[in-house]
């Protein structure tokens, strides 16, 4: 049985040795006979195939995020279904430009030859999705995959496990099984997995979790793209519009709770607008949750934390800001039947604070005012590069001089979050925050090799071949030099 029925038949979510192994080796071998014949035409249908497998489940959709963390509908339908649906249409329009080989004009050295760079599947991928954005997170990259001629196995999160049996569903009712795949479990069968030797690995999650991947792909040299996170800093200069700022950093930051690994992570105000700015954060958060904490905890438009153990992660985060000096000023409130927390927001932060070290991917937000931009600039430098950076202010050469001198995998400037919903700007990281890109042209090539071609037509390289009599020495001289 594959086991992408698993969640159909109700067994239970665990995936055992054998079938991982027979469901691998099922993959390998139809990849290989799919050589030639995984044609542009058979691509786009598989697309199209999932695009409308997940608008008949929509509402499956919904109702399993709302049973997974309380994600709002309207949330579900932006930031789950139009990334993925949107991928799939950016794809088609695109996938015949992207599949055709790039002719590649000849150097000096080699004229007479005809050049190409042909792309083509790496094989069989495998996928590890997160819990945060469950289904975007692990639909996203087989788009890329698919687009690529690849085969592939899903890991979804157990952490979702509703959303999971949902793509578990759609996966078994649109691809043959030796196509792609669903694999249900826990970190076990994700290490079982990441023994294999695939040819790709798409992993979405922290950067603790993407060492132990980039070690594993390394025994079997796969490749890997990484998306990962850290701290992403927002800075709110002097000639920012505070209204607007404030608007796009709260929705930035609190939807899906602050569980999003592109969330502004922590703010830098200027002093000069610092209490207004603080003021506008506090009436953006009632406008849009509620102005107290029971209207937040009763709005249908606040999303939960996953489980119990994350909820008391975040919460050890306020408290221990609190012990040590820092004011919250808005929020707090915490309740760990719903696993709920207000939308939070921190003053008074030092270096001491865990909210300064860890990533706080929660519904809390650090206010760290400031009046000398250089000291922002360094102590964004001398942490890992983030995974985005914000900007926040008119004047564009502000914006532009934070820009030159930090390194992040994105920057946004007056808008939080929202890049990632542009599939032709590659997503990924830099470093501590990922390796790779995903989406668009990008994700195709990142489940590509990138082949080179070149046929002999009428060069004159044999020319330079042995024995290395006089007359070849001579001749190499003369291309080591005027070519050298």
């Amino acid at each position: 049985m594959q086991i992408a029925s698993l969640a159909k038949v109700g067994l239970p979510n665990v995936s055992t040795s054998d079938t991982i192994d027979s469901t691998f080796a099922a993959l390998q071998r139809a990849q290989l006979a799919r050589r030639g014949s995984f044609t542009l035409e058979a691509r786009i249908a598989q697309l199209d195939q999932l695009r409308d497998s997940i608008k008949r489940h929509e509402s499956n959709i919904i109702a399993a995020c709302a049973a997974d963390f309380r994600k709002p509908a309207p949330e579900v339908k932006l930031t789950e279904l139009l990334p993925v649906l949107q991928e799939i249409r950016h794809t088609k329009k695109h996938l015949r430009k992207w599949m055709r080989p790039k002719r590649v004009a000849a150097s000096v050295g080699v004229l007479g030859t005809k050049s190409y760079v042909r792309p083509e599947p790496k094989g069989v991928c495998l996928i590890i999705a997160p819990w945060n954005y469950p289904l975007n997170l692990a639909l996203g990259p087989l788009v890329s995959a698919l687009a690529a001629g690849n085969g592939a196995i899903i890991k979804p999160s157990e952490m979702t496990p509703h959303t999971s049996k949902v793509i578990a569903n759609i996966v078994a009712e649109t691809f043959p099984p030796d196509l792609v795949s669903v694999i249900e479990g826990d970190a076990a069968v994700a290490q079982k997995l990441l023994a294999l030797p695939f040819d790709h690995i798409f992993f979405t999650g922290s950067p603790a979790v993407g060492k132990v991947v980039m070690e594993a792909a390394a025994k079997n040299l796969s490749s890997v793209t990484l998306e990962l996170g850290g701290k992403s800093p927002t800075i709110v200069g002097p000639d920012a519009n505070i209204k607007r700022a404030a608007r796009n950093i709260v929705w930035g930051k609190f939807a899906n709770n602050g569980q999003t690994c592109i969330a502004p992570d922590h703010v830098f105000v200027h002093v000069n607008i610092a209490d207004q700015f603080n003021e506008a954060l506090k009436t953006e958060i009632g406008r849009v949750y509620g102005k107290t904490p029971e209207a937040q905890k009763s709005t249908a438009d606040y999303c939960r934390i996953v489980n119990r153990r994350h909820f008391q992660r975040v919460s050890n985060l306020i408290d221990d800001a609190k012990n040590k000096g820092a004011r919250v000023f808005e929020g707090g409130v915490t309740d760990a039947e719903e696993n709920f927390i207000a939308p939070t927001l921190i003053s008074n932060v030092s270096s001491d604070m865990d909210i300064s070290r860890e990533e706080l991917f929660g519904p809390i937000l650090p206010v760290i005012e400031f009046d000398d931009i250089d000291l922002v600039i360094k102590k964004i430098n001398d942490n890992p590069k983030p995974l985005a950076l914000y900007i926040f202010d008119k004047n564009e050469s502000f914006a532009t001089d934070i820009i030159e001198r930090t390194s992040s995998g994105a920057v946004g400037v007056n808008l939080t979050v929202v890049h990632f919903l542009h599939p032709g700007l590659p997503f990924g990281g830099v470093n501590n925050s990922g390796i790779g890109a995903a989406h668009g042209e990008y994700g195709f090539r990142a489940f590509s090799h990138e082949k080179a071609l070149m046929e002999d037509k009428h060069s004159l390289m044999h020319l330079l071949f042995p024995p290395y009599t006089a007359w070849v020495r001579r001749l190499i001289e003369a291309a080591v030099r005027i070519l050298g």
